[in-house]
C-alpha cells in the first residue's frame, strides 16, 4: 500500500490540498506531494528507517503536515510530542515511545534538545544551538518501504486512567475507520475547506489534515489560536468547517460573527455546555457537539444541530459502525441508566505502545473501557455525565491529579495536599490544590515550584491552605470537601 498522500495525488493532482492562513500560501495535491517526498528523502537521510518512531515537536504550520505525510512515506510511525510540556515531561514521553529521532521548529528547539537525552533532534528551520542538525541539510535517500493498514500509523499520548502518560497505537486502519465515520455524520463536499486552528499534536488537528487528504478536500491552517483571527480566517478562505473545543466557541462568539459558510462547527475536547450550544445556534452557528478520545482516533459520538435541539444534554447519536454499550458491576444497563460507557469500533486503538498492564484494564466484553459514565436515552442518544477516574479536564487538556500531587509533596514546605478540578467559567474546570503546609509558603511561589516541573495547564491556579486535608471515614480523601474548600476559595 502506498502512503495516503500517494494515492490522493493521483486522483486529484490539482485540486487544492493546504492552505496556510498566517502566509497566505496555497498548495494544489502535486505540489505537497512534491515537498513531502523532498521531507521523506532528508528523514531518509537521516537515518529513518521503516518501523523507526519520529517524534514531531512543534506547533500547527505546513511543516508539521508535511511530516505527518513524510515519515508514512518512509513506513516510519509519527509520534506527536506536546509543545506545551516541560522538558521532563517530554523526555518521558520520549523514552516511553521509544523514539529514535526528533524533528522540531525553532520555537521548540531548545526543549527538544533538552528532552531527547542521546535522540538525535533535527529542525526544520536553522538550527541555533549545537547538537541540533537542519532537517534539510542531510543527503537525500530515496525511501523504501511498503504500507500495510495494520501498521501504527502514530502514537499519540494521552494521560489516560491512571495519570501515566500511555502511548496509544493507530493503525492505518484505524484513522481510515475513523474518517469513514466521520463522513457519514458531517457530509463531505468537493468544495469543503476545514479551518485547523488546534494543535495538531492534538487528535482533533491531527483528524482535520489526515481527513482532508483522505476526502480530496482542503486543510486550512492557522498558527495558534485567536478568537478574531480564527473568525477572520473562517471568512477569508471560505471554510465550510472548523473544529474548535468550547471555550474556542465561546471566544469567537464574544468575538464576532460566524460567516455563511460554514457547515459545521466540530466542538469537542470537552463538554459542551447547553448554554454556550444554544446561544451559538441562536446565531445561526451550525454546533455539532462531539464527544471523541484519542484512543477512537478521535470522534465517537456527534450530535446534529437536530438532535441536540431535541436532547441539549446529549453529544447525539454514535457514528455509523460505532457499538456503545453502558455498563454496571452486574452487566449491560438498559436505557436511561448511568454506568461506564464502554464503545467498540474498527477505529478503536489495538491497544497502548508497550503498557500491557493498561491494556489488560482497558479491553472488556464490551470493548474499551473509556473511564466515563453516561446513559442512553430511549432514542439512542448518548449522555456523557462525568469521569468515572479523577481526570481534570481544563480547556480540553487532560490532567490526573496524582500527577500534580507529586510534584506538590516534592516541595520542601508542603506536609499534605489534595488536588481536585473545580468548575471554571473558560475552561471547563481548573485544576486546584489544597494544601498543608510544614513552613512559611504562599501560592504563587508554590506555583512557580510546579511551573518549573509541569506544564502551564496542570499548574494549580487555585491554590489554598488548610490546617488539614478534608478526609471520609475510612481515611480517603473527601474530594467533596476539598472542592468546596477551593471553591470558596476562589470565589467561583
Amino acid at each position: 500500500m502506498d502512503d495516503w498522500l500517494a494515492h490522493r495525488v493521483r486522483a486529484s493532482p490539482d485540486s487544492l490540498a493546504l492552505v496556510d492562513a498566517d502566509t497566505d500560501r496555497e498548495w494544489s495535491f502535486r505540489d505537497l506531494d512534491s515537498e513531502v517526498e523532498e521531507t521523506a528523502r532528508r528523514l531518509s537521510g537521516l537515518g529513518v528507517e521503516p518501523g523507526d518512531h519520529v517524534g514531531v515537536l512543534m506547533e500547527t504550520r505546513p511543516a508539521f503536515v508535511r511530516l505527518v505525510f513524510a515519515v508514512q512515506r518512509v513506513g516510519a510511525t509519527l509520534v506527536p510530542l506536546n509543545a506545551r510540556l516541560a522538558p521532563a515531561e517530554l523526555a518521558a514521553q520520549v523514552e516511553t515511545a521509544d523514539v529514535h529521532v526528533v524533528v522540531t521548529e525553532a520555537e521548540s528547539e531548545d526543549d527538544a534538545l533538552d528532552a531527547a537525552g542521546d535522540v538525535p533532534v533535527a529542525s526544520v528551520d536553522p538550527p541555533a544551538r549545537d547538537g541540533v542538525t537542519a532537517l534539510d541539510e542531510h543527503d537525500a535517500r530515496t525511501p523504501d518501504a511498503t504500507l500495510d493498514v495494520s501498521d501504527t500509523l502514530a502514537l499519540p499520548f494521552t494521560s489516560g486512567t491512571t495519570g501515566d502518560p500511555k502511548a496509544v497505537r493507530l493503525t492505518h486502519a484505524n484513522f481510515l475507520a475513523a474518517a469513514s465515520a466521520s463522513a457519514f455524520r458531517l457530509g463531505v463536499l468537493p468544495t469543503d475547506r476545514w479551518l485547523c486552528p488546534l494543535s495538531m499534536y492534538h487528535m482533533g488537528g491531527l483528524s482535520i489534515v489526515l481527513r482532508s487528504v483522505l476526502y480530496g478536500t482542503t486543510a486550512v491552517v492557522q498558527r495558534g489560536f485567536d478568537a478574531q483571527r480564527t473568525l477572520d480566517n473562517l471568512d477569508a478562505y471560505d471554510c465550510t468547517g472548523v473544529s474548535l473545543v468550547p471555550t474556542m466557541l465561546r471566544r469567537m462568539l464574544d468575538a464576532g460573527t460566524f460567516p455563511d459558510s460554514l457547515r459545521f462547527v466540530l466542538v469537542g475536547g470537552a463538554p459542551t455546555p447547553v448554554d454556550l450550544r444554544e446561544d451559538a445556534v441562536d446565531r445561526g452557528v451550525p454546533v455539532y457537539p462531539s464527544y471523541g478520545m484519542t484512543e477512537a482516533a478521535s470522534q465517537i459520538a456527534t450530535g446534529t444541530p437536530a438532535e441536540t435541539e431535541a436532547a441539549p444534554d446529549s453529544v447525539g447519536r454514535p457514528l455509523m459502525g460505532y457499538d456503545v454499550t453502558v455498563a454496571g458491576p452486574d452487566g449491560e444497563l438498559p436505557q436511561g441508566e448511568v454506568g461506564a460507557i464502554h464503545v467498540d469500533s474498527p477505529s478503536i486503538t489495538p491497544g497502548y505502545y508497550d503498557a500491557p498492564d493498561a491494556n489488560a484494564d482497558a479491553f472488556t466484553q464490551y470493548g474499551f473501557a473509556t473511564g466515563d459514565a453516561g446513559y442512553l436515552d430511549e432514542s439512542g442518544r448518548l449522555h456523557v455525565l462525568n469521569r468515572q477516574s479523577d481526570r481534570i479536564i481544563t480547556g480540553g487538556e487532560n490532567v490526573h491529579p496524582a500527577e500534580v500531587l507529586e510534584v506538590l509533596r516534592d516541595h520542601p514546605a508542603v506536609a499534605e495536599a489534595a488536588v481536585v478540578g473545580i468548575a471554571d467559567p473558560e475552561w471547563g474546570e481548573r485544576v486546584a490544590a489544597l494544601v498543608v503546609a510544614d513552613g512559611d509558603l504562599d501560592a504563587t511561589t508554590l506555583q512557580e515550584f510546579c511551573r518549573e516541573r509541569l506544564a502551564g495547564y496542570k499548574v494549580p491556579r487555585t491554590v489554598a491552605f488548610a490546617d488539614d486535608i478534608p478526609r471520609t471515614a475510612s481515611g480517603t480523601v473527601d474530594r467533596e470537601a476539598v472542592r468546596d474548600a477551593l471553591a470558596a476559595a476562589a470565589d467561583v
